[in-house]
């Protein structure tokens, strides 16, 4: 079902919008991650649910769906006054662009309401080639201040998913200045990471979280000062008591998270906040009652209101909690042979299902309780302090001191795959109308038709007779022309002008009917993929043509420093420009400069953090004022909302940092039109995915760090008790450190990034402008200088690691 092209502003705005939004009851939005918890959603009362596809979800683990799925669920949703939205929200490699392109415009018949993006390939193509696709900014983003969100609406979004990390008064703040659609995630599991902002998984395993891969290392256990802990595994979020101040902030749409699910989960949490919203305002205590018991069956983790009430959230990673989902119920205290003995610190049932969790960082094992006996005696039920015993196939996994969860209950139910299935193939699809018009004589009878725009003529000659009662008519034939029900049109209108007298059988008719439709049904499907087709390779067209790698010899090389005094490193024959932290620190020390100094200002690069919460914003648009007005001219943007802290007509080169992810040639020339300079890659990036980049013909210099820091998480949670600079240690023995610094905690693998040994695969490939940053090492430190012998040598220093360069990113 194709939607009326809409007219976009995608023009950057450089100035905040006026508010203009009214207060109304917001959309409550579900997660489906599988057919069972699209209809557990709807039914439940959800106004709208999200979903992936087979590809560029960021959820890859979950079921997702395929696009044949997707127009029956856009069409069932439609009917019942709901809405889909389709998350497409994973960076895009540049082999996967010609996918991508299908994807978008199978997407835009399909019906959808919007779809949730990360990489500004999907706004690009989206603007210029599917402009009846509604865009929706995900949470992956990073969107946590008005500029971020202004400059979104300012290029055509049409919705928000603003970051986790924001209080109430932020968000308020965020919506005063704003006049766009905001979504806030209200319930559901948190990350300790800022998202958009983790790359611990892409580290250890090479499957990145920005591509749906996340293997969830922050869940695991490690170690500080010998003291086991689950230190990055945080609680799961649950606004319910804040649902009237969320609204009050301008939150118009509430997301719940969880789309690897089940439907018994989503249907309850869902259940639970509906009953909230529609609940009356004066039986409000009882209604957030019934709802919390709810949310109780849904087995959750233990539950936190992140950061909403503006307080430090103490309670958001407890260390002595382990991360796993469901309601604990004790510890396993023996084993014989195939059955286990707990003590329960809570209620079970026959039919509930368990997780057991050992005491080490491995995975768990799941049952369903079959049977379970108190003092030898079976019985269906336990409560909290009866010890009982369970048989289990599973007992040769488990161990002793083990924790038990139960993560789904006896009565909870959803339905089958293959019940859902037969569910959906019910679902009628909306269909264009059909216009027929037949002409009859006394040998031939011929049909026109025409659905949106095709035409079919086709021309019979049935057996007729002259009619003895009553001559064939349109009344009649309408009638049996109406039988489209296993065809994708609708009759809208037959005519048929100056019918002779006479008589065709109906059983004739309506064989001449199945032939027609059968042709014009085939030739619709025909069209439509030559349309499809010629979409496509229109689009394709439009791409940047691949080139011959141009081998470079020379190098143009920029480090990042921590400190203004430090850009003396620019004295060093390989250093052509130096990067420095934009903190108020640095902006009063560099009017400390000498003359000399003073000259190198076009060299000196000024790198603006990509965290600027509200209340911190006046200060850096003050502090970017400045610098322009003492003749700074280069800034490294690390945040869509950085651009918002220049003015339109200013004259400064503004250059892509690498947290403004380009791993695609669409997304550099995205980012070239909203005024970039440069672009710097992601250091999550691979090989294969470097080189094809690099063979599109870009007119955009672009930049690869060789030598980096890895930083794992950037967090606003404070970790209680552990010092900035400690080291945590995983059961494997990898080591992590923790820094705490201006409200963000970061946590930093053991082992730097290095390309310094592929100094001349990169030069061969055409990539001469290069990136090193000691600023965690100083330049002039031992680590700095062996940093820039290796560059000089273009040897490897040992203790690095290439990231996914070599291995692959998933």
């Amino acid at each position: 079902m194709k939607r009326a092209t809409r007219n976009s502003n995608t023009t950057t705005s450089r100035k905040s919008a006026k508010p203009s939004r009214q207060l109304k009851k917001p959309e409550l939005l579900a997660p489906a991650g599988g057919l069972a918890a699209f209809f557990a959603a709807l039914e439940a009362g959800a106004d709208a649910v999200y979903c992936g596809l087979e590809n560029f979800s960021a959820r890859a683990k979950a079921k997702n769906f395929s696009l044949s799925d997707l127009t029956a669920m856009a069409s069932y949703a439609h009917q019942h006054g709901k809405k889909i939205y389709v998350a497409l929200n994973t960076l895009i490699k540049e082999a996967e662009i010609p996918l991508l392109i299908e994807t978008l415009g199978q997407l835009q018949y399909a019906g959808i309401d919007g779809i949730i993006v990360q990489d500004l390939s999907l706004w690009r193509l989206v603007r210029n080639h599917f402009p009846d696709l509604y865009l929706h900014a995900s949470t992956q983003m990073t969107v946590h201040n008005a500029a971020g969100v202004n400059m979104l609406a300012g290029m055509g979004f049409k919705r928000v998913v603003l970051a986790r990390e924001l209080s109430l008064a932020e968000i308020s703040l965020i919506n005063r200045q704003t006049n766009i659609e905001l979504e806030h995630f209200v319930h559901g599991a948190l990350c300790f990471s800022i998202s958009g902002q983790c790359l611990f998984s892409s580290s250890i395993t090479g499957k990145s979280g920005n591509r749906g891969r996340c293997a969830q290392p922050c869940r695991r256990r490690y170690n500080y000062r010998d003291k086991p802990g689950y230190y990055f595994s945080t609680s799961d979020l649950c606004a319910i008591d804040h649902l009237p101040q969320l609204i009050e902030a301008g939150i118009t749409t509430f997301k719940i998270e969880g789309r690897m699910k089940s439907a018994e989960y989503v249907g309850r949490v869902v259940t639970a906040y509906r009953m909230v919203l529609d609940g009356p305002a004066r039986e409000r205590r009882q209604v957030l009652t019934r709802a919390k018991q709810q949310l109780e069956l849904s087995f959750g983790r233990k539950s936190t209101t992140g950061f909403l009430t503006g307080q430090l959230p103490t309670a958001i990673a407890a260390p002595a909690r382990q991360g796993t989902i469901g309601q604990y119920l004790g510890l396993i205290k023996t084993i014989r042979g195939k059955t286990i003995f707990v003590t329960l610190e809570g209620k079970l049932h026959i039919g509930d299902r368990l997780k057991v969790m050992p005491q080490n960082d491995q995975t768990g094992a799941g049952l369903t309780v079959i049977s379970m006996k108190i003092n030898q005696k079976k019985v269906k039920a336990a409560v909290a302090g009866a010890t009982v015993t369970i048989e289990t196939q599973a007992a040769e996994k488990i161990s002793p001191g083990d924790a038990v969860y139960k993560v789904a209950a006896e009565q909870s139910f959803s339905a089958s795959e293959a019940a859902c299935r037969q569910k959906l193939a019910r679902v009628q699809l909306p269909h264009p109308a059909l216009y027929l018009k037949i002409a009859l004589s006394p040998d031939r009878l011929t049909i026109y038709g025409e659905v949106s725009g095709i035409k079919l003529e086709r021309s019979y000659t049935p057996k007729t007779s002259p009619a003895k009662d009553r001559p064939l008519d349109e009344t009649l034939l309408s009638r049996i022309f109406a039988k489209t029900s296993t065809y994708p049109f609708i009759l809208k209108k037959l005519t048929a002008p100056n019918l002779p007298d006479i008589f065709i059988p109906t059983s004739k008719l309506n064989e001449i009917r199945r032939d027609f439709f059968q042709q014009l049904a085939t030739e619709i499907v025909k069209t439509e993929k030559r349309k499809r087709h010629q979409q496509h390779q229109e689009v394709m067209a439009t791409l940047l043509p691949k080139t011959t790698c141009q081998a470079v010899a020379d190098r143009h090389l920029t480090a990042t420093v921590a400190a203004i005094r430090d850009i003396k490193v620019l004295d060093t024959p390989l250093v052509n420009r130096v990067a420095v932290p934009l903190t108020p620190e640095n902006v009063r020390n560099q009017s400390k400069l000498s003359r000399t100094t003073a000259s190198h200002r076009q060299e000196i690069i000024w790198d603006i953090p990509a965290i600027i919460f509200p209340d911190d914003w006046p200060q850096f648009k003050s502090a970017v004022k400045q610098l322009l007005s003492q003749g700074f001219s280069s800034f490294r943007l690390n945040n869509i909302g950085h651009f918002l802290l220049f003015d339109k007509a200013t004259a400064a080169k503004l250059i892509a940092g690498s947290q403004l992810y380009s791993m695609n040639s669409e997304t550099i020339r995205a980012w070239q039109e909203l005024g970039i300079n440069e672009i710097t890659l992601p250091i999550e990036n691979d090989r294969q995915n470097l080189g094809e980049l690099m063979a599109r013909k870009t007119t955009i210099p672009i930049c690869q760090t060789i030598y980096t820091p890895i930083p794992l998480m950037t967090s606003r949670i404070p970790l209680r008790g552990i010092k900035s600079g400690s080291r945590l240690f995983s059961d494997k023995g990898d080591s992590l450190q923790l820094t705490t610094d201006h409200g963000l905690t970061v946590l930093t693998g053991s082992a730097d990034f290095s390309l310094l040994e592929h100094l001349t695969e990169l030069q061969a490939s055409g990539c001469n402008r290069l990136h090193i940053d000691l600023a965690h090492c100083g330049p002039f430190s031992v680590k700095g200088r062996a940093v820039l012998n290796a560059l000089a040598n273009g040897e490897n220093l040992q203790g690095t690691t290439a990231f996914n360069f070599e291995r692959g990113l998933e």
